[in-house]
């Protein structure tokens, strides 16, 4: 009995289909075949795989993104992923655009070794920790946007308005207009004022709220998941938190030192505090 051809698949991910190729290992085209994003799609790609021959490795587009979920399934049933990268535009134009000419392209990427990408495995407690990032990252933009209105209405609000909120902290203002009592005439602009006021004050306290919730959380996740990172000086909740994100569940993907300060130089500030090049910043990937 003969044995199965060595085969090298490619995958371009979309919302609703993923396209799939396969080539042999010389790079000749075999065959390519769209999937639905379901469940049941994910199994027929594998059971279609497995059926072209020996899988020996499978180049996806877009593994954090559409790709996520039929990334997570193919490692579960033992077969490896790497990511590829989007085709480059000119590439494109040149060699035309259509879902299967990018599905040969990240499989040949794979056989040609221009990819190499190791993918986030995006499971685990570093998954929560990325989606518990994401609600806060939110929170804290329309937390800021939300002081930002309300002293921009200051600025433009009547004298007796303006005049009894200028010289106040925000916390102070936060809580003095959170508990204000405002007219009932909304045809006067002061009173109008006031009502937006309250309501902007009531809105960023509930983000607040919001914020500390996930940092706790967030803290629970981050020591429960890598016990010594919070102790290393310097690094709180958010820089933990990204770091394990950026790691993602595989900290190979940080190949180096270099690489690990290259993604914390990225997410923090330019200040020596946080520099990469700091002595008390430098974190090595036995810490995680």
């Amino acid at each position: 009995m003969s044995q199965p051809i060595e085969v090298i698949g490619g995958i371009d991910t979309h919302t609703d289909v993923h396209q799939a190729a396969v080539i042999d290992t010389i790079g000749r085209h075999l065959a390519t075949e769209a999937f639905p994003t379901t469940p049941a799609g994910y199994r027929d790609l594998l059971e279609w795989l497995h059926s072209q021959g020996q899988v020996l490795v499978v180049g996806m587009e877009g593994t954090g993104s559409f790709g996520a979920e039929l990334g997570r399934h193919l490692r579960a049933n033992q077969i490896a992923v790497i990511e590829v990268d989007r085709p480059d535009r000119r590439v494109r134009r040149a060699a035309g655009k259509s879902d299967r000419i990018d599905a040969y392209a990240a499989a040949t990427a794979v056989l040609a070794g221009r990819a190499t990408g190791t993918p986030k495995h995006r499971a685990g407690a570093v998954e929560a920790i990325r989606g518990l990032r994401v609600v806060r990252a939110s929170a804290a933009k329309a937390r800021t946007q939300t002081i930002n209105q309300i002293k921009s209405l200051i600025i433009t609000a009547p004298a007796e308005v303006r005049e009894a909120l200028r010289p106040l902290t925000t916390t102070e203002l936060v809580r003095r207009l959170a508990a204000s009592r405002p007219a009932l005439d909304l045809a006067a602009p002061a009173t109008a004022v006031e009502v937006a006021l309250k309501r902007l004050a009531k809105r960023y306290r509930h983000l607040s709220e919001e914020i500390a919730d996930a940092d706790a959380d967030l803290r629970s996740l981050i020591t429960h998941t890598a016990p010594d990172l919070l102790a290393l000086p310097g690094v709180g909740t958010e820089t933990a938190g990204q770091l394990l994100v950026t790691a993602g569940d595989n900290p190979d993907r940080l190949a180096s030192e270099a690489s690990s300060a290259s993604s914390r130089a990225r997410s923090t500030t330019t200040s020596p505090a946080h520099s990469p090049a700091h002595p008390r910043r430098l974190l090595r990937l036995d810490d995680l």
